[in-house]
């Protein structure tokens, strides 16, 4: 066998578990935004839709400041079980890859490489104990006056996912 073949296989095999670390430890991340949404809604018909989506959603409101006409809400977002076992299947997969690639470097030593692959389940329980935090929704609601009609002018601090799921269910369009 080519000597230079097993040293880049496990290079290279190498740089793939650490993108699989990095991407292990991406999936807690957190990924707030702010995004400024208008509505052709006034302001006094709009926030009650505000506080009723948003608790629907299991949040509640946890701060009103009037000065600055804002209203914080917090939720507890659950870690999904989907992703904790994907993320688990996908450690496996690489440190099977990991273990047979150090098998083949040291042959004398090759099944307790495989060993590796029981350390897969750590994954799903660093995301699971990770990603069940207390997620916090900034509201600041503003009306603008137009010439011909007036409309509301929402500011909302909150997860991505969140503000995608909020202008699906609400008449809200981006502020351009």
């Amino acid at each position: 066998m080519d000597t230079a073949i097993l040293p880049s296989t496990f290079l290279l095999t190498l740089l793939l578990a650490v993108g699989l670390l990095f991407f292990i430890r991406a999936s807690t991340k957190d990924r707030t935004e702010m995004m400024q949404l208008v509505s052709e809604q006034e302001e006094t018909v709009l926030m009650p839709q505000l506080q009723e989506y948003f608790r629907s959603r299991s949040y509640r409101v946890a701060e009103v400041d009037h000065e600055k006409n804002q209203v914080t809400f917090e939720g507890f977002v659950k870690p999904s079980i989907f992703l904790a076992v994907f993320l688990t299947l996908l450690a496996s997969a690489g440190l099977v890859c990991l273990s047979l690639v150090f098998a083949l470097l040291f042959p004398r030593f090759g099944n307790i490489f495989l060993g590796l692959v029981l350390f897969a389940p750590l994954s799903g329980l660093f995301y699971w104990k990770k990603a069940g935090r207390l997620e916090k929704v900034v509201l600041k609601l503003e009306s603008v006056a137009n010439q011909p009609q007036l409309f509301s002018k929402i500011t909302v601090v909150a997860h991505r996912d969140e503000l995608l799921e909020l202008q699906k269910a609400l008449p809200l369009k981006p502020n351009e």
